[in-house]
């Protein structure tokens, strides 16, 4: 049975339907939570991939937050063994950092229901296959990564293009969050933090909206979300190419 390793930030980031879908198909879940376990010591090399979920702080906050470095090198030791990882929006971003890329504020904060369009590359990639050529994802977020120079560009939108890559053939960094339902957004928007950051993001659109248009594109994003979710765990059994990458300066 293989063992995929999951970094989680906050308790109310969690994998979301991926969780079932992972132990349903026979593979061990090894959390580390870096909420309760801020110093959790990282050896990957039992795992046969990485998951690495979002939360509300940034790759800028590393060098007070020591267990982003940690994650950095973990993520660069896991790419340089070949195994599959899959970075959603922080995990996405911390990704993107160790490929070489800058993480920037993005001009306007995503949150709620946007259009995702997927690129030329896209449309080719056999883990986003499942995906329609444009289709509502659910997207928090207030960063954004630069697509590395060695990652191919899958999917923009509107208000932010860098929305997924693919590096290799198997390390993929989603901006948006595919792994939410219903039961978790209405968690977020529940979360005093997360209600703060809504209110204050001079977004048009306000907790009602987000509701309705749930209540309209969640099934669709849901049934795309476990096709795209099981095709990266396909990856898990293929065998592992090994790359060789350089240092950074979180290092």
């Amino acid at each position: 049975m293989s063992r995929l390793l999951v970094f989680q930030h906050v308790a109310a980031e969690p994998l979301g339907t991926l969780d079932p879908l992972i132990r349903r198909r026979g593979h061990r879940i090894r959390f580390k939570n870096f909420e309760r376990h801020p110093d959790a010591q990282l050896n990957v090399d039992r795992y046969r991939g990485l998951i690495v979920l979002g939360g509300p702080m940034n790759v800028e906050d590393h060098p007070q937050r020591a267990h982003l470095r940690n994650e950095m090198r973990a993520i660069e030791t896991m790419l340089a063994q070949g195994k599959p990882v899959l970075g959603i929006c922080l995990g996405a971003q911390l990704l993107a950092h160790v490929l070489g890329a800058p993480v920037r504020r993005n001009p306007v904060q995503e949150i709620g229901w946007y259009p995702l369009h997927k690129t030329a590359a896209g449309m080719d990639d056999p883990v986003l296959a499942p995906l329609q050529p444009a289709t509502p994802v659910f997207q928090w977020h207030g960063c954004r990564f630069e697509i590395p120079q060695s990652a191919t560009h899958l999917a923009t939108s509107a208000d932010c293009a860098q929305q997924a890559f693919r590096y290799g053939d198997n390390a993929y960094g989603f901006q948006f969050h595919l792994e939410m339902d219903q039961p978790l957004i209405e968690r977020w928007l529940a979360n005093p933090a997360y209600r703060e950051e809504l209110a204050s993001s001079g977004l048009l659109h306000d907790e009602a909206t987000i509701r309705t248009q749930t209540q309209q594109h969640i099934a669709a994003m849901q049934q795309q979300a476990d096709a795209v979710f099981n095709n990266f765990l396909d990856l898990a059994g293929r065998p592992q190419r090994r790359h060789t990458l350089p240092s950074r300066e979180w290092v």
